[in-house]
């Protein structure tokens, strides 16, 4: 599974992680930390938005592992 840091405002530490691939795109877990305490998502996103958030710098790998929580 790999791991991403979303682009946010300040010094957040939201990141997304890829729980299953499919051939239109990702079932991904989406964390983000808000004012202390965890936002924890699963949604889908489609292979198309996901490359063009790659293409624009708004997903960026993280090469060490994440914890999932939740």
């Amino acid at each position: 599974m790999k791991s991403y840091t979303l682009k946010s405002i300040g010094k957040n530490t939201d990141y997304m992680t890829i729980i299953r691939e499919m051939d239109d795109g990702f079932v991904v877990r989406i964390v983000r930390d808000l004012d202390g305490y965890q936002d924890v998502k699963t949604d889908y996103i489609s292979r198309e938005l996901f490359d063009s958030c790659i293409r624009t710098g708004y997903l960026t790998e993280i090469k060490e592992p994440v914890a999932i929580t939740a």
